[in-house]
């Protein structure tokens, strides 16, 4: 197949730019998303050529959205300096919030919370453990974050899984 000419470059680049954009990153795969593209644009997308193509698309969007994620974490922390310099705790109107921004819900334990933040427009409810470096308390990789709607099935799982602990501490 070899060379692609620059319409075809352009209308993948597009095509796969919109399916990542309306994507859950979390559950996107290279593949679910040079497939997506492939049907939407009626084209086979799996020879070697537009195969590397779409991979290229794919990790300049990722590396795009890491970029913007860690700018605005920047952007976060100056904001928090200079709250901090004028000496003003971490609670607003009665409530905690963490370094990131984030309300903090409840302390698990010193380690592990349940925070509330947004990310990308979307409101995330995280439980996390947490670790102290210089004076600051950061997230770590354990945890989990729950959209909205994995909040709301998860929470109407509650009597079920409540159910389930105690038919296995009566054991």
């Amino acid at each position: 197949m070899g060379e692609m000419d620059t319409e075809t470059r352009n209308k993948i680049e597009e095509t796969v730019l919109e399916i990542l954009k309306n994507s859950n990153m979390d559950e996107a795969t290279e593949h679910k998303i040079r497939k997506a593209a492939s049907e939407k644009l009626g084209m086979d997308l799996s020879d070697p050529t537009r195969k590397k193509f779409v991979r290229q698309v794919v990790e300049s969007y990722l590396t795009e959205q890491q970029a913007k994620a860690e700018q605005e974490v920047e952007v976060e922390e100056e904001e928090e300096e200079e709250e901090e310099e004028e000496g003003s705790s971490k609670k607003r109107g009665g409530k905690e919030y963490d370094d990131e921004g984030g309300l903090i819900v409840c302390r698990l334990s010193n380690k592990r919370r349940v925070t509330l933040s947004e990310f990308r427009g979307k409101t995330l409810v995280s439980m996390r453990e947490y670790y102290n470096k210089n004076g600051k308390e950061l997230p770590t990789a354990k945890g989990i974050s729950l959209t909205a709607e994995q909040w709301a099935t998860f929470r109407k799982n509650i009597p079920a899984i409540e159910k389930a602990i105690k038919k296995m501490e009566s054991r």
